[in-house]
């Protein structure tokens, strides 16, 4: 578990410790423990702009693109950010307890089914490409990627709420 694993466009590896943090290794052999994935725009380009930051969130790498860094590091890379990321993607609507806020939605996502309380549609932002981020009553975002790309009953139960 503490093989470090170079990435080759760039002067660094990663590797975590005995404790399961990722450990940056940069090309001088410091090592940053606790460092950090972000993504620049998590939502309209997932794959492209990642910085390592250190825990005190300072940048220790920029990675332009995903071909920029190894299979293994990226790999490494995923699985942080799958544990830092958590915004389920809407792909049904099933049913609204009511046209009228707050609501109790009942959705399909690519987490399982589930429920949450709309307080507003102020909570409902619309982003590029037709895409919505949808904030329920406890601060979690779900993402709808496509409105188009719903099903007819979706659709127009989403319509009620634009």
């Amino acid at each position: 578990m503490n093989d470090a694993i170079q990435a080759p466009a760039h002067n660094f590896s990663l590797r975590h410790n005995g404790l399961g943090r990722l450990v940056f290794v940069d090309a001088d052999g410091g090592e940053h423990e606790g460092a950090i994935p972000v993504r620049a725009f998590p939502i309209g380009a997932p794959d492209e702009g990642i910085a390592l930051v250190s825990a005190d969130g300072h940048e220790l790498a920029w990675i332009e693109r995903w071909s920029d860094v190894s299979p293994e590091i990226r790999k490494m890379i995923e699985a942080e950010l799958a544990t830092r990321e958590f915004m389920p993607e809407i792909g049904r609507i099933i049913g609204v307890s009511s046209f009228a806020t707050p609501t109790v939605w009942d959705v399909e996502t690519n987490r399982g089914n589930t429920s949450f309380t709309l307080k507003g549609e102020e909570d409902i932002r619309r982003l590029p490409q037709s895409a919505l981020l949808i904030s329920d009553s406890h601060g979690i975002q779900f993402l709808i990627r496509d409105t188009k790309a719903l099903d007819k009953h979706s659709r127009k139960i989403l319509d009620r709420f634009l």
